[in-house]
């Protein structure tokens, strides 16, 4: 009789452990969504959970960028001219990207109209007004690149903070020969090595944290919320859907990335970001994921850091489709001339915009003061600005992890994927 209950148990354990992590982040997701209709109150004191995870993320992505990007530069020789090229190259592939971004979330909005209809009436102002109080300027955003301390950098997350400083650090350890710089490079490698290991035990409590986030956003906003404003959600997640299979995937095909190692790779981050509406909270995992599908880690670890700056495609987008709903509400006529003006203007003033609090909604309340349309309209986008964050954070992480790959492979370093599926199982 124990004998029997004992092998019951010991094969439950083992069904338990071939169930995948992204399969337990649906199942926790599904679970939290239920939590969320059926008990609303209970679920956002649920709160705590996901911050707990959220917590736990952002204790690990300062060393671990700092560590994987001074060994990937610093360990290999004195080529800076390799470093260059990569920066140049990410730089123009970001813009080329982004730009898609834009014009596919003009085109939708302006077909769609999803601002037709919607009243403001019942709205306020003071929002977009207090948002639109911290202006974000493309001055500014350089400015905020250097940072004038790197524990206080370290202290609040400022990751292109940190890639700067550690590029500068990087650079200096190449001028510096013998044991010092052996040391050093040694040092890095192993807390670079020590971190994806704590990010594999991080990511075993992902599932309660991820159940508990999306439990917390649908019992504090409902779902009524979403219906409400349902035209505005479904011009913004048909726009990304558009924009994955119009941009993303051609550049994929052309860059002959392999497709499924690729999305085995991004399945269970990308889950994680849009459970969260976090992008620090898939970062790590999706280092090391792309590192596994063949991604060297000097790229890995330059190229997605930046891109959370400078290639932010689903919140480009999303600030397309948005400040034309804006107009759109507000019963203001915007010519293509206007509106290009104002989606170059969005261009250039949403770099930097990861490090900027409240991020998009203060890029796009200063868009709507510049062009003299309605504020009110941030208070209507608020009321369903979690689920539009959700699909757009999974959209910029994508397209970050995609434009690593692209790099590795103009670099002519993309490696066969020979660890993919243990890590993304």
């Amino acid at each position: 009789m124990d004998s029997a209950g004992s092998d019951k148990s010991s094969t439950t354990r083992r069904g338990l452990r071939r169930v995948s992590l992204t399969q337990w982040i649906v199942i926790a997701a599904i679970v939290g969504i239920i939590i969320g209709i059926a008990f609303p109150a209970f679920a956002v004191k649920l709160d705590p959970l996901s911050q707990i995870f959220l917590r736990m993320i952002k204790s690990l992505i300062v060393p671990l960028i700092f560590a994987t990007l001074v060994v990937g530069i610093a360990g290999h020789g004195d080529d800076m001219a390799k470093v260059g090229r990569l920066a140049l190259r990410s730089l123009i592939y970001f813009e080329l990207v982004t730009t898609g971004a834009l014009v596919i979330g003009l085109t939708a909005v302006n077909v769609l109209k999803p601002g037709i209809g919607v009243s403001l009436g019942g709205a306020t102002a003071a929002t977009g007004t207090e948002l639109a109080s911290h202006p974000v300027t493309f001055g500014g955003v350089l400015e905020h690149m250097v940072p004038q301390s790197f524990f206080e950098a370290a202290y609040h997350n400022e990751v292109l903070q940190i890639v700067f400083f550690a590029i500068l650090f990087a650079v200096a350890l190449t001028r510096q020969k013998g044991e010092k710089k052996k040391l050093m490079l040694d040092f890095c490698a192993a807390t670079s090595d020590l971190m994806f290991k704590f990010t594999e035990i991080v990511m075993a409590y992902a599932p309660i944290g991820i159940g508990a986030a999306l439990a917390v956003t649908v019992g504090h906003s409902g779902i009524g919320v979403l219906l409400g404003l349902g035209k505005l959600v479904a011009t913004l997640y048909g726009a990304l859907i558009v924009f994955a299979l119009v941009v993303l995937l051609p550049i994929a095909v052309l860059t002959r990335i392999p497709l499924k190692a690729f999305l085995r790779s991004v399945r269970a981050p990308a889950l994680i970001a849009f459970s969260t509406a976090s992008s620090e909270a898939a970062l790590p995992l999706a280092m090391e994921n792309m590192e596994a599908m063949g991604v060297p880690a000097r790229i890995v670890a330059f190229v997605m850091p930046t891109g959370y700056s400078f290639n932010l495609d689903g919140s480009t987008l999303y600030l397309a489709v948005a400040s034309v709903f804006a107009a759109q509400a507000g019963g203001i006529h915007m010519t293509l001339g206007q509106q290009i003006v104002m989606m170059l203007t969005l261009m250039l003033t949403s770099k930097g915009v990861a490090a900027v609090p409240r991020a998009s909604l203060v890029i796009l309340s200063g868009a709507l003061t510049m062009f003299g349309l309605p504020l009110q309209a941030v208070a209507v986008i608020l009321g369903v600005d979690a689920f539009m964050d959700m699909a757009r954070t999974s959209v910029n992480l994508i397209g970050n992890c995609l434009a690593s790959a692209v790099m590795a492979r103009w670099e002519g370093e993309l490696a066969p994927a020979a660890k993919t599926d243990a890590v993304t199982a």
